[in-house]
């Protein structure tokens, strides 16, 4: 027997940190909503991405009640190191602007957002199929989807794509009423996770004649690290001696020494930039990796998803507390300034450690030059610093 119609306030689709986070958002303020995934619980609790939270990221999840685990298991960092041809220039977080971050797998962060929803009867459906979201430009929206061999469909007041890069919300929208700005770099990572320590207690991004490369971790136990490479290499070419051998010429500093172990996983990282304007439809509103993808240099991926949904919670709540659609209206303009100030965060760390394939010298002179002057100005540095921690969300002019 087919399944009834379901109904709900808010459809999200996506069960990533952006859905999630506005899943639970909503729940604190009585707001119902369903999540759809496509994949699996266990695919979306394993699968390793972004592993560095801002403050306010940290602090958000702490204050809502998910991030009890995360205080006690994730990796508090004061500042990062910059590593330029074997000479290392700390860079500290603490005494320039008084904040930190938190190293915390964004696995372990959906791993507790899912046990969160779950324990207070939130429902998430998992293994859905053939999402199509419709009538979202009227004011009765509905999901139809496959769940279970099962034909079913969700109405709903508004859709909230959380779905990724990849994900059916965005094509949804009608041709012509979105604007896309893409940017393909000539380079990406070759990310590796190994059993083993971590050989720095904060993390190096190091500009090397041979390439970029960045030691950070997961655990104690689990060290996460980088290569550049050619955006067209096969990991395959990748053999683990190789990849230690390049990671210990570039990340090479007299006196320390590069812990090796087993490499439990491996792949290459595109390194792409996009954004989409608005980031709105009628009532399908867009979060996260669906609407913007940033260069993982700046570590800013889920700490930009998790800023979008904080605005749309905010102006969800609104709409059904007091009757108040404005911020709705106002989403994609609000949330916009903050994109495009992070965008140009991560374009300027991707063009300060990265070595050019066209370079004929004179990029790696003005690298070189910019990584000087950053690690010998307090004020440079503190720029740097304000804006991996994550400052206060931006708010248009």
């Amino acid at each position: 027997m087919a399944r009834p119609e379901l109904r709900t306030e808010v459809g999200i689709v996506g069960a990533g940190p952006a859905g999630l986070v506005l899943a639970h958002l909503l729940h604190l303020e009585g707001v119902s909503s369903i999540v759809l995934e496509a994949r699996s619980r266990d695919y979306v609790e394993q699968r390793v991405r972004a592993g560095v939270l801002e403050q306010r990221t940290a602090d958000l999840l702490a204050a809502t009640g998910v991030g009890e685990r995360m205080r006690r298991e994730g990796l508090v960092h004061h500042g990062i190191e910059l590593r330029v041809r074997g000479r290392g220039c700390r860079i500290p977080f603490d005494e320039l602007t008084g904040q930190g971050i938190t190293i915390y797998g964004q696995q372990e962060v959906v791993k507790d957002l899912i046990a969160a929803r779950l324990a207070a009867g939130g429902e998430i459906l998992f293994g859905v199929q053939d999402v199509v979201p419709s009538h979202f430009d009227g004011d009765e929206p509905r999901i139809r989807f496959r769940h279970d061999g099962e034909e079913h469909v969700l109405r709903c007041d508004f859709i909230a794509g959380c779905d990724g890069f990849h994900g059916v919300c965005r094509d949804a929208v009608p041709a012509g009423a979105l604007r896309f700005h893409s940017r393909h770099h000539p380079f990406a990572w070759l990310g590796i996770l190994a059993a083993v320590a971590p050989s720095t207690e904060e993390l190096i991004y190091a500009w090397h004649d041979r390439g970029f490369a960045l030691h950070s971790m997961r655990s104690p136990q689990l060290s996460r690290l980088y290569v550049q490479c050619d955006p067209h290499d096969d990991p395959n070419a990748w053999p683990d001696e190789r990849i230690w051998e390049e990671l210990r010429l570039r990340l090479g500093r007299e006196g320390w020494v590069l812990n090796e172990g087993p490499v439990v996983e491996k792949g290459i990282t595109e390194m792409r930039t996009f954004v989409t304007e608005p980031m709105q439809y009628g009532r399908m509103f867009l979060a996260g990796d669906a609407v913007h993808i940033v260069p993982p240099t700046g570590a800013k991926g889920l700490n930009l998803a998790v800023a979008d949904v904080r605005v749309l919670a905010e102006a969800l709540v609104a709409h059904y507390r007091k009757g108040d659609d404005s911020l709705l209206a106002a989403y994609s303009d609000n949330c916009l300034p903050h994109v495009w100030h992070t965008q140009r965060f991560a374009w300027w760390m991707t063009s300060l450690l990265h070595r050019f394939p066209d370079d004929d010298g004179y990029r790696a002179a003005l690298q070189l030059a910019e990584l000087d002057y950053v690690t010998r100005s307090r004020a440079a540095a503190t720029t740097l610093a304000e804006n991996y921690v994550g400052s206060e969300r931006v708010v248009p002019l």
